[in-house]
């Protein structure tokens, strides 16, 4: 199933925020991780994004593609938005550092390309 335009939207919103975890921790330890406010902040941040957006993105369009874990990503989210003082530091490194890089995988077939630059 090719995502809907608002679809679309988000999956990219996804990509590129997981993308971003993942280029933030690139070379970090855990240690390096828990000593760096901003660095934790930054992750958390984006981390929350891509919950919002696959909140948002249409039922249909969740249930053709059950490979990525919607309802675990929001989830997450919600514990940050919300409950932000339940925050676990060795959870948050996890979703960082294995859940994020899979969501990259499984999320880039399903964003569509952008139109081509060329005429022709």
């Amino acid at each position: 199933m090719r995502p809907e335009s608002r679809d679309a939207s988000y999956l990219l919103d996804m990509l590129e925020h997981a993308q971003g975890v993942v280029r933030a921790l690139t070379g970090r330890t855990f240690n390096d991780y828990l000593r760096d406010d901003d660095l934790r902040l930054a992750v958390e941040r984006r981390i929350e994004i891509i919950g919002e957006a696959a909140r948002r993105v249409s039922e249909a369009f969740q249930k053709a593609h059950p490979e990525i874990p919607w309802q675990k990503i929001v989830a997450q989210r919600n514990v940050l938005a919300h409950e932000y003082g339940e925050i676990q530091d060795d959870i948050m490194w996890q979703v960082a550092t294995v859940s994020a890089p899979e969501l990259v995988a499984l999320s880039t077939p399903l964003v569509p390309s952008p139109p081509s630059a060329h005429n022709g």
